[in-house]
């Protein structure tokens, strides 16, 4: 179409108005629309560990206790959900629990002790990447419909604070009866059947899920009747949709794009400290990287600054080893290395076995991984050490870390939890290699020893004082390349109010309490 030249100033005007104009609400009041980038993998909270299904049901079920809110902020401490109150014994092996009475699952059946009972004898028989939080062997005898008992095989100091986790939800038992054929998996992999403020209405593959208000829910009403999660692969398409007013939260966004959004300052852009944490992975387990000079070869030779600032944006912070800060147990003072080539090259002086070429691996799943890969090649090749890059599918990546089958390896952490137990005991206990959370194959008799006292104290203190003391021998040993925690963001319709963003819980939004 061949457009007049009188009405083209006029269109032009029409369109820099559009583009600099705050997004405004094409959702109304009373709905909320997220836009996230892949479907869920499964529903079931005894076989999701990631984050973004959780979205779905973290507030679809209510677990025993829940994380705080602080003065309008999210906290690591727990408070009770359905939980009343609780007690442990003195030496921490039996903890009981005083269900509240009123909780009730979406079919309005009341939520008792032996739907807690029911629940965990499930996740434990499952034995999906959710049980790993809890102590093997954990028994769950019901006292009455109001009361449960765990009695613990052995004290288990982050208890308490498994039961916030998503694993922890309690399903209702009347789904695992009607189910029972396949103990209710290929149904709650695609329903939910919680207590929780809203229930999964249906779910589009590809397309959407919609959220509706569970109306059996004892807590506050919510203000919003629908809640629909979109399925929008392109970052750029929720970015504009967002813009547009189609979205009201945009989920997943590239560090660029939050950068523009903040710019043109239609939206709010949220920034929060967050405990995710990137590591090196660097094979402990055979040569060459069994050498821990070598391993300090590559520590000295990151360029951390250089990744938080360039590839982050400064969004994030290099890590003072294992343990992020805003965690309990971090050390301030523990020693941290940096780009030093001088120090690269002093410790290959001492390297017995110079390998000539090393492996390192990564996948598209972050898109952060493969300029750190580039970086950590260009360094090491400085040095005179080859990087073979393999790019690989997600699940082949993770099926060779998990073997071992690999030099140097990237991935990502967050916590389940909030105790140090998260970073130390998984990242380094010997019982854990592989995929469970040890993926550098590190082993040593003396920090197993550390790792094991404090998860089996009760007292932070002490628990503290064990934790800094492995952190320092893994910091030396240069067990991981402990690369950077990066900040979280998200971007939301100004309208939007009422996010608590909780550490713990990065991409699930306490839709309950939320509003426009």
């Amino acid at each position: 179409m061949i457009i007049p030249r009188t009405v083209r100033p006029l269109l032009l005007a029409l369109a820099l108005a559009a583009a600099t104009a705050p997004a405004w609400s094409a959702v109304p009041k009373d709905m909320l629309v997220i836009g996230k980038a892949a479907d869920p993998q499964t529903l079931d909270p005894a076989v999701t560990i990631d984050n973004n299904d959780w979205t779905i049901t973290y507030p679809a079920y209510q677990r025993l206790v829940k994380y705080k809110v602080d003065n309008g902020k999210g906290s690591t401490d727990v408070e009770g959900d359905l939980a009343e109150k609780w007690q442990a014994s003195d030496d921490g092996k039996v903890w009981t629990f005083t269900l509240r009475k009123g909780p009730q699952f979406d079919d309005g059946t009341p939520v008792t002790a032996d739907a807690v009972k029911l629940s965990f004898e499930r996740l434990m028989r499952i034995k999906q990447g959710p049980s790993e939080a809890f102590p093997a062997g954990l028994k769950i005898e019901v006292i009455d419909p109001q009361t449960v008992r765990f009695p613990l095989p052995d004290a288990f100091a982050p208890f308490l604070h498994t039961l916030a986790n998503d694993g922890a939800s309690i399903i209702n038992p009347a789904v695992l009866k009607a189910h029972a054929d396949d103990d209710a998996r290929g149904w709650l992999a695609q329903n939910t059947a919680g207590s929780g403020a809203f229930k999964l209405q249906r779910w589009q593959k590809g397309q959407q899920l919609v959220l509706v208000p569970n109306p059996h829910f004892d807590g506050s009403k919510p203000a919003f009747k629908r809640v629909t999660v979109k399925i929008i692969g392109e970052s750029a398409a929720r970015r504009l949709q967002l813009t547009k007013g189609d979205l009201d939260i945009a989920d997943a966004l590239p560090v660029d794009q939050f950068s523009a959004l903040k710019k043109e300052d239609k939206v709010a852009v949220h920034d929060y400290p967050a405990l995710r944490i990137t590591n090196l992975y660097l094979n402990n387990s055979k040569p060459p990287l069994n050498q821990v000079e070598l391993r300090r070869v590559i520590s000295w030779a990151t360029d951390y600054q250089g990744m938080v600032n360039g590839i982050l944006g400064g969004n994030g912070k290099q890590l003072r080893g294992p343990i992020p800060e805003g965690m309990w147990g971090y050390d301030s003072g523990a020693m941290q290395y940096s780009l030093d080539m001088n120090k690269a090259k002093a410790a290959l002086e001492k390297v017995a076995d110079k390998p000539k070429t090393l492996s390192f691996l990564y996948s598209d799943n972050d898109p952060n991984w493969e300029p750190i890969a580039l970086s950590t090649q260009a360094n090491l090749q400085a040095l005179g050490i080859q990087v073979k890059l393999e790019k690989l599918a997600n699940a082949t990546m993770r099926e060779r870390i998990g073997k071992g089958d690999y030099d140097i390896a990237i991935g990502n952490w967050s916590p389940d939890f909030a105790d140090p137990y998260m970073f130390m005991n998984y990242l380094f206990a010997s019982d854990k290699k592989g995929l469970p959370g040890n993926r550098s194959f590190y082993a040593n008799a003396a920090v197993d020893k550390l790792l094991g006292q404090a998860a089996s104290s009760s007292n932070q203190a002490t628990r503290t004082k064990d934790y800094q003391a492995a952190q320092k021998v893994v910091i030396d040993e240069a067990a991981y390349v402990y690369l950077f925690q990066k900040n979280y963001q998200v971007a939301m319709n100004k309208s939007v109010q009422g996010f608590v963003f909780n550490p713990m819980l990065e991409q699930i939004y306490n839709l309950a309490q939320m509003h426009k």
